[in-house]
C-alpha cells in the first residue's frame, strides 16, 4: 500500500513538472547573442530648428522624445513629417536574424505617431513600423497589435529574419504579430516619435533598456 502511494505521489509530481514546463513561454531572446551598444550608437534626429534638449532628454536611464505636429522636419531639404527619433548606428545589417528589445511607454493623448521602425525595404522605406492610434499599438495602419497601450510600460521585442523575410513582434514576451518582410538590402532600427496621419498636436514616447541581439 505504501509503495502504491509513493508511486502515486511521484506521478503527481511528474505531472506538475510537465504542466509547469508546458505553461512556461520561451523568452524571445533565447538563442540570441547580445550585441554591445552604447550612447555612441544613438544618432538623434530632431526638428532642424530647435536644440536637442527641447525635444529629447535622457534622465535616469529613460530616453524621452516629444514632437509637435507644427514642428519642422529633421533636415532643411526633407519633405516628410516632423520626428524626434534615435537611429541606431554601427549595426546596420543585410543578413542574419536581428532583434530589438526595449521597454516602451506612451502617455495618453499621443496618436497618429510611429514609435518604432525597422528601416530599409524595397520599394518602400521600411520593413516594419509600429504606430499608436487612439491608445492602441498598430502594425502600420493595418492591424492592432496591442490595445490600451497608454500610460504603462511594456516590453517590446522585434525580430527581423532577413533570410526568411519575416518579422515578429512580441509584447511582454508574447508573440503578437508575425509578418512577411518587405525586401531591401540594408536595415537598421529606430525608435522615438515620428508623426504619421491624423497626428495629435503633441506626440511623446519614452524608452529604457535598449538592447540588440543577433543569431
Amino acid at each position: 500500500m505504501a509503495e502504491v502511494l509513493f508511486c502515486l505521489i511521484i506521478l503527481i509530481i511528474q505531472l506538475i513538472v510537465i504542466q509547469n514546463h508546458l505553461s512556461c513561454k520561451a523568452d524571445p531572446i533565447d538563442g540570441f547573442t547580445p550585441i554591445s551598444i552604447s550612447q555612441s550608437n544613438f544618432q538623434i534626429q530632431k526638428p532642424d530648428d530647435v536644440p536637442v534638449n527641447q525635444r529629447y532628454s535622457f534622465i535616469d536611464g529613460v530616453h524621452k522624445f516629444w514632437v509637435f505636429k507644427t514642428d519642422k522636419t529633421h533636415t532643411t531639404t526633407s519633405q516628410i513629417k516632423p520626428r524626434c527619433e534615435i537611429r541606431i548606428t554601427g549595426h546596420d545589417y543585410s543578413s542574419g536574424i536581428w532583434q530589438f528589445e526595449a521597454n516602451g511607454y506612451v502617455p495618453s493623448g499621443s496618436s497618429g505617431v510611429s514609435i518604432m521602425q525597422v528601416f530599409g525595404a524595397s520599394p518602400s522605406a521600411t520593413t516594419l513600423v509600429l504606430r499608436v492610434y487612439d491608445g492602441n499599438l498598430h502594425y502600420y495602419r493595418e492591424k492592432v497589435i496591442e490595445s490600451n497601450i497608454y500610460n504603462r510600460w511594456f516590453r517590446l521585442n522585434v525580430i527581423h529574419d532577413v533570410g526568411a523575410s519575416k518579422s515578429k513582434v512580441y509584447i511582454n514576451g508574447i508573440l503578437k504579430h508575425e509578418t512577411l518582410g518587405r525586401g531591401g538590402d540594408n536595415h537598421y532600427f529606430k525608435f522615438g516619435v515620428y508623426a504619421q496621419d491624423n497626428e495629435s498636436d503633441r506626440m511623446e514616447s519614452r524608452w529604457r533598456g535598449i538592447k540588440l541581439f543577433k543569431k
